[in-house]
């Protein structure tokens, strides 16, 4: 099977599993394990946890986010690397439309915040910072990997180590149900398929070979 297969087949598999999903969540008959789940993770809590998640969850937000892929996608485009710029920025801003358009399709009231915080205003399903952090941070991996090849494993293990403890912090702080997150992660390996399905990234895309290399030895002064 080809790669361009593999990934079509990803993307079909993550819709299918986001809709086995949601009709569990809004039949709401996943109540009993994200109850279980808040209440256990909510035990875990202490002062410092509580300030470091309060951290993390900054990572997938928008006020990170935002600012972060403004400089990397002008930088990538002043270095001429038009494709990776456009993948950053299209990949990422296109998450935020369809998370916002799936709160709005499946209406899932959010649960109570923990630590007296500020409730959020929108819905809960699926987790915004899950899905959308995970393709940014997942599409910055793919992008770093192509520039520095002999790193990818480590731009892959740096991705999941940004994206798995932002999905902690929002059941630890109450903003969203496990299932929520789930869904994002969900969402975002569906997306980021169709993303690199669509840019021909890693899939020869033939535009590829005629764009220029990265300076040095293989590196792109990011």
């Amino acid at each position: 099977m080809s790669v361009r297969r593999y990934l079509l087949a990803a993307a079909v598999v993550a819709a299918f599993v986001l809709l086995l999903l949601a009709r569990w969540v809004l039949a709401g008959e996943s109540m009993d394990f994200d109850s279980w789940i808040r209440e256990t993770v909510h035990s875990w809590a202490s002062p410092f946890l509580t300030k470091a998640m309060l951290g993390i969850t900054m990572l997938g937000s928008e006020w990170v986010m935002l600012p972060l892929g403004t400089v990397l996608v002008w930088r990538l485009a002043t270095l001429r690397h038009r494709r990776q710029a456009t993948l950053l920025a299209a990949g990422s801003l296109g998450a935020e439309l369809v998370s916002y358009l799936l709160k709005l399709t499946f209406h899932r009231l959010r649960p109570p915040v923990f630590f007296g915080l500020a409730p959020a205003e929108n819905y809960s399903f699926p987790s915004g910072h899950a899905f959308v952090g995970t393709v940014f941070y997942g599409l910055l991996a793919v992008i770093l990997a192509e520039f520095y090849s002999r790193r990818r494993m480590e731009a892959i293990a740096l991705a999941v180590l940004t994206v798995l403890p932002v999905g902690f912090s929002r059941v630890y702080l109450g903003y969203h149900y496990p299932t929520d997150v789930i869904g994002g992660w969900t969402c975002a390996a569906g997306w980021l398929a169709m993303v690199k399905l669509a840019s021909g990234a890693g899939v020869g895309n033939p535009g590829a070979k005629n764009e220029p290399r990265p300076r040095g030895s293989g590196a792109c002064d990011l």
